[in-house]
């Protein structure tokens, strides 16, 4: 009973940061970011300033806090990954399903919105940071590298949330260029080098 109050609390919560995020990004797009207040955001929201506080820093935050989800999905699939597969397959599967939802037209608006915003570029980029590091210990528990001895984890961290975001950012720039998202990520995954 505990575990199934836990799941439906927890469940709740990621509905709560999902719908804060999901309305902070459409005012976002709808009057620019720098035209939306934190108020605004809880009011269309509905719900308390605390609340608000208690998921996200920032209206930056909570504008870029779906990337900071799936980029968890991805680190979460990576982690469960077979043991024995290749580092190179692992990755590819990990960020493919990480991105398997995000072909509708608000994500592709979200995702110009990110990018050309430089205060949302930057949120974005602390998030990725932060998400490098969880990247890393999975990367070096595969690999089994010690993440505070071993350059490679943080590195090929690093390039992965790169070849990511430029994936994806070069994808929306020319989406009538022929491919899809998932050929762009894939191009872009083969150019880094796995040991």
């Amino acid at each position: 009973m505990t575990t199934e109050k836990q799941g439906l609390r927890e469940r709740k919560k990621e509905e709560t940061r999902r719908t804060l995020s999901d309305v902070a990004c459409s005012l976002a797009m709808e009057r620019g970011a720098s035209q939306v207040r934190v108020e605004d955001i809880a009011a269309a929201a509905n719900v308390s300033m605390r609340t608000f506080n208690n998921y996200f820093a920032s209206k930056e935050a909570a504008m870029v806090g779906n990337a900071y989800q799936r980029s968890e999905r991805i680190a979460a699939a990576l982690a469960g990954r077979p043991s024995g597969e290749p580092l190179q397959e692992s990755v590819r599967a990990a960020v493919l399903e990480g991105f398997a939802e995000t072909t509708d037209r608000q994500w592709y608006a979200r995702i110009v919105l990110l990018r050309d915003d430089p205060a949302l570029f930057g949120a974005t980029r602390k998030v990725e940071i932060e998400i490098e590091r969880e990247l890393a210990k999975v990367i070096a528990e595969r690999t089994h590298k010690d993440v505070k001895l071993d350059l490679y984890p943080d590195l090929l961290a690093s390039l992965l949330m790169a070849a990511i975001r430029t994936a994806v950012f070069h994808w929306v720039s020319a989406p009538s260029g022929g491919q899809t998202l998932n050929d762009m990520l894939e191009q872009a995954l083969l150019r880094l080098r796995f040991e």
